[in-house]
């Protein structure tokens, strides 16, 4: 009899998580190409490389958000040097499917960078629906060159909408949600279930205003601070270095971003991950 009860409490058991766990394995996983760079004319020298601390921007952003699981940007620089893919400029929408099965994502993020002659930025982006083949709308947005994360947080929920995936809720940043290099995405969608399983993401009601203030946030107190063009410029480098395996002139970089933009979480993350490597 009590192992009786003991499996009827078990089944229920299954019955009420289960569909917790199916619901966090559904979420998208969503992978960011690297961003062409658009700019025409003399300075378009000046801005070989930030496409690709543009698309780790994006991917910290989206990251950020629950309700998708993203693949990490060293996973897409190592499926980029294996497809021999670095001299290419654009990845056309037919690549980015081809390398999206590759990786397991159904959805890729694909774009283009323009800095304009009066110190502003254009951010185009369209998505990639990989099981359908369907490819969304190019969303365009224009900003200031002393913000860049402001225009990568309009990007971000635009693209959300795009892939009919609910936006960041106030309090649901503390679940990680980035694939990392070397794992498949299904393990981290399992892994990931096991985390919504554990501890349920808040329901609050989602806040617009606080979405759109969340890459220049003000912390322990001090006035919150933009990301110019030219920190972007710095991690983009950065990112150039640490793929080229050059550690010390990355950690030299990052730490200049750091100075320039204190408080960015992935910045730090990356000074950390060099410095015990």
């Amino acid at each position: 009899m009590r192992s009786f009860v003991r499996g009827a409490m078990a089944l229920a058991s299954v019955a009420i998580f289960a569909p917790a766990v199916v619901e966090a394995q559904a979420k998208p996983v969503v992978a960011v190409m690297y961003f062409e760079n658009s700019t025409y004319g003399k300075d378009r020298a000046d801005f070989e490389g930030i496409g690709k601390g543009i698309a780790e921007l994006l991917i910290n952003d989206f990251a950020q958000n629950p309700n998708m699981v993203v693949v990490e940007r060293e996973r897409i620089q190592a499926l980029i040097v294996e497809q021999n893919l670095t001299r290419q400029g654009s990845i056309d929408p037919q690549t980015a499917i081809r390398l999206g099965k590759m990786i397991g994502a159904q959805y890729m993020v694909v774009g283009g960078f323009m800095a304009t002659p009066k110190g502003e930025m254009v951010l185009t982006g369209r998505t990639v629906n990989v099981e359908t083949s369907q490819i969304g709308n190019p969303t365009r947005i224009d900003a200031k060159g002393d913000d860049v994360l402001g225009a990568i947080a309009q990007l971000s929920r635009k693209m959300s909408t795009d892939m009919k995936i609910p936006a960041l809720r106030v309090g649901q940043a503390d679940v990680p949600t980035a694939v990392p290099a070397g794992q498949p995405a299904a393990a981290a969608a399992n892994e990931h279930a096991a985390h919504a399983v554990a501890k349920p993401a808040e329901t609050k009601p989602a806040d617009t205003k606080a979405a759109a203030a969340r890459p220049t946030q003000v912390a322990q107190g001090r006035p919150a601070r933009k990301m110019d063009m030219r920190t972007a410029m710095l991690y983009s480098k950065a990112l150039e270095e640490e793929d080229a395996g050059n550690k010390s002139k990355a950690m030299e970089l990052y730490r200049q971003v750091d100075v320039k933009f204190p408080d960015y979480a992935p910045v730090q993350k990356k000074i950390k991950s060099l410095s015990n490597g």
